[in-house]
């Protein structure tokens, strides 16, 4: 197999759930500043020419993160941070969705029509006039979620999962491109140190961290 990705949020959660399962798949570092994922070479692999993407040694590709994260949970089920058996696999699913379409998502989309929009104008549709909205969304599931993490230490309750992965380098990153969290969501700051303390955490930013001083 062969990963590539490269210096954004997603890349690094999946490299995280690679750490905390002990795996060493061989990386392809793609320059998404430059634009190396939308080379035609690349867009055969997965048309949105977005990373990552998961190369089979049958030569097949998957993309989309949550799909490489059922492959290599499929492949190597121990330890499980989807879950063991379709009772845990559903819950999981249910709060990756819920932090997707609360946070992450509104987070990125905030990036991209805003300090990103330079690098994104010419690669996908940009509302820059839009920004506001996205970044009102991200900082109101923000508060939702800080309610819920005041009885749990982990999105899931009792365990590690994607979830925690997912939000974590978003999160992480959201706080490098100019919206840290807010001071006032003491429970989210909790949980967020929690993941920041695992070891997963350091080992998976990439190199371009250091030069740039954005977590991805």
């Amino acid at each position: 197999m062969l990963l590539y990705h490269g210096a954004r949020p997603n890349p690094r959660a999946v490299r995280m759930f690679m750490a905390e399962k002990q795996l060493v798949i061989p990386m392809c570092d793609m320059d998404v500043d430059g634009g190396e994922n939308r080379r035609p070479e690349f867009v055969v692999r997965n048309p949105a020419g977005q990373v990552p993407v998961l190369e089979l040694n049958d030569g097949s590709w998957i993309a989309e993160t949550g799909a490489i994260f059922q492959y290599l949970e499929e492949t190597y089920p121990e330890p499980a941070f989807i879950g063991s058996n379709v009772e845990e696999r559903a819950e999981t699913r249910l709060w990756q969705r819920r932090i997707e379409r609360r946070i992450t998502e509104p987070l990125y989309a905030a990036f991209h029509y805003g300090k990103g929009f330079e690098m994104y104008k010419t690669r996908m549709l940009v509302l820059p006039e839009c920004v506001p909205g996205p970044v009102a969304l991200m900082e109101d599931g923000m508060r939702w979620l800080n309610a819920l993490l005041s009885v749990h230490s982990t999105i899931v309750p009792r365990r590690l999962t994607i979830a925690d992965m997912v939000l974590f380098a978003a999160i992480d990153f959201g706080a490098g491109v100019g919206w840290p969290l807010p001071i006032d969501l003491p429970h989210l700051a909790r949980w967020f140190q929690g993941i920041a303390d695992r070891p997963s955490a350091e080992f998976s930013l990439h190199p371009r961290s250091l030069q740039t001083g954005i977590h991805y």
